[in-house]
């Protein structure tokens, strides 16, 4: 009878997960593979895929893959922060957003950083210069890793100003990224770009 009590107790302790961290409506997250250490997220749950706000974004092919190049102001009313990402294209797609209006966007994936926890995710690429929030958490992001309470923001903490360093940078030297080459984005799309909502 003592064996099968420590049985069931050792059952129970593989079968219990650890609780998940609880976020706000908005926080404060990292893209370290595009070198955005600091970007404030508005979660939405009601959004499928995540979005960031992309500028002098510009297609071109690298090893005869599909790359693409743009520009990203990380932090809202400071445009003169700004951050040079090239990365593959991982998709692309087309999505309505809230407004009703219907885009076709290229979809890139990169690691996204909340609090203590990493993880990849699928993000678009838009002009969300007239939104309120430079990126957008779509539920694909933190489904299964995280609870989100939209009574509450930056349960994660906020972001913290290092001493001595400048709140503007200027725009560093471009990268060597390959030949560019246009891809055809507009009119027909790619037999994998899909329609979602955001």
């Amino acid at each position: 009878m003592q064996k099968r009590k420590h049985s069931l107790s050792a059952s129970k302790k593989l079968t219990k997960k650890s609780p998940k961290a609880t976020i706000g409506w908005r926080e404060w997250a990292a893209l370290p593979e595009l070198g955005v250490r600091n970007i404030k997220a508005k979660v939405d749950t009601g959004a499928r895929t995540s979005a960031l706000h992309a500028f002098a974004v510009r297609p071109f092919k690298k090893n005869g893959k599909d790359w693409i190049h743009f520009h990203v102001h990380p932090l809202q009313r400071n445009d003169k922060l700004v951050k040079v990402c090239a990365c593959p294209v991982h998709d692309y797609r087309w999505v309505t957003n809230s407004g009703g209006h219907r885009e076709q966007r290229f979809v890139i994936k990169t690691c996204l950083r909340l609090g203590e926890e990493e993880w990849p995710i699928e993000v678009t690429l838009t002009d969300r210069d007239q939104m309120g929030f430079r990126m957008l958490a779509g539920r694909t992001a933190i489904v299964g890793r995280m609870v989100v309470d939209p009574a509450k923001s930056f349960c994660l903490g906020r972001r913290k100003k290092r001493q001595g360093q400048p709140t503007e940078r200027r725009i560093p030297q471009r990268p060597d990224i390959g030949e560019r080459r246009p891809l055809k984005i507009r009119g027909t799309p790619p037999k994998n770009a899909r329609d979602e909502e955001e």
